[in-house]
């Protein structure tokens, strides 16, 4: 079963004002994400924020790029981004 991802309404504007190519590389990871859930050990300076929190990097460089997302209900397997942007604004 795939993983059900909703994008906060705040990281929704944000991601339209992404460079493309940084949208791409977002939509490539949340591709991942719903089909391997939300550990992605597999994608640069990926981490744990918290128990149920995680971020990673979608473009290196500067600026730096970034996506959070929290694990919200493990049983039926829903993660919510909640921040898509520049690292030096990142909640984190």
């Amino acid at each position: 079963m795939n993983w059900t991802l909703n994008i906060s309404k705040k990281a929704s504007k944000m991601i339209l004002e992404l460079p493309k190519n940084v949208q791409k590389s977002l939509i490539a990871l949340l591709a991942d994400i719903e089909n391997n859930g939300p550990v992605r050990g597999n994608w640069a300076n990926y981490s744990k924020l918290a128990p149920t929190r995680h971020h990673c990097h979608i473009k290196k460089g500067s600026p730096t790029y970034v996506a959070v997302w929290e694990e919200t209900d493990k049983e039926i397997k829903l993660i919510e981004v909640t921040y898509a942007g520049t690292h030096e604004k990142a909640p984190y």
